[in-house]
């Protein structure tokens, strides 16, 4: 098997990774999907230029998967990527013609997003405030009121900086995907909770990074302790969740600002979402509390 194609897939790469400042996650994403691709294509058809990847290559890959029983949804992701690689090499000058013109993605039924019922945060929140002894528990507080407090993402919330909150301003500065920056408005209780975290943090280490949270030792969080810090509180304190990841409290953050009247535009420029279509799956969820109020208060529902 020879990848001949190995090289543009690595320009393609760097593209994302300069250009366009995409998250390492997203860039390993792009390259694992375009590594297997072109690995496929080798094992299928042998030794192939860029330009003679046609879309029988491209039907014979997708086929494979749906063999394999791959989701829908992972389908879907893989296409996007070969689409975008394809729409690069037209720009530089590399193919004439996109072989994903024809290529059709399998629709997927939508899932609604997972939340947190107000009263199981209430009493979520009750529970962190006496599980602060050590550093797992002054942490999991931090991740569980910052997360539900501005809806931020995991990757934002461990690269968050002392001095992305603005305390006079009441305030938090967030870099998001691509690099986009936007403001999150802070709350006098979650302002409180992050200067104690703050204070407690110069009183145990000598110095540390200059990130908001730091692990036991005094280092920036890295996302698997996170998230299993996250994962674990859930577990034990909502038992009626069918998922438990940090992606949660950002449902819950949309999910209650939407349930409770905030405005759609509002919430996507709080989230940072690039397209309110991301953002109108959390109507949803206001669209069954009218359905309860109309059922309770209506004669004849």
């Amino acid at each position: 098997m020879k990848n001949t194609f190995l090289p543009e897939i690595q320009f393609f790469i760097d593209y994302l990774k300069f250009e366009k400042r995409y998250s390492s996650h997203t860039i390993r994403s792009y390259h694992d999907d375009l590594v297997q691709f072109c690995g496929f294509l080798g094992k299928q058809f042998g030794t192939f230029n860029l330009e003679e990847i046609s879309a029988t290559f491209v039907r014979s890959w997708l086929a494979s998967m749906k063999d394999e029983d791959v989701t829908s949804r992972t389908i879907n992701r893989k296409i996007s990527t070969l689409k975008s690689f394809f729409k690069f090499q037209l720009k530089q000058g590399r193919i004439e013609n996109s072989p994903m013109g024809n290529i059709i993605s399998p629709k997927i039924s939508k899932r609604l997003p997972v939340f947190i019922k107000e009263r199981d945060l209430a009493d979520l929140t009750k529970s962190l405030k006496t599980n602060t002894e050590d550093w797992d528990g002054l942490n999991t507080r931090m991740l569980i009121t910052v997360f539900y407090s501005t809806g931020m993402r995991l990757s934002e919330l461990i690269s968050l900086k002392e001095r992305q909150v603005d305390f006079s301003r009441k305030q938090l500065k967030i870099l998001g995907k691509g690099n986009k920056e936007r403001i999150i408005p802070a709350g006098v209780e979650l302002l409180e909770v992050i200067k104690e975290y703050i204070d407690k943090k110069r009183k145990v280490f000598d110095k540390s990074d200059d990130v908001l949270l730091v692990s036991p030792k005094g280092k920036k969080l890295y996302p698997k302790y996170a998230y299993n810090l996250v994962r674990s509180i859930l577990t034990n304190e909502i038992k009626t969740l069918d998922k438990k990841s940090p992606h949660v409290l950002r449902h819950t953050f949309a999910t209650h600002l939407m349930n409770n009247g905030a405005n759609l535009d509002a919430v996507k420029e709080l989230l940072g979402h690039a397209s309110l279509a991301s953002t109108q799956v959390y109507t949803h969820n206001t669209i069954e509390k009218l359905k309860n109020v109309y059922k309770k208060a209506h004669p004849k529902a």
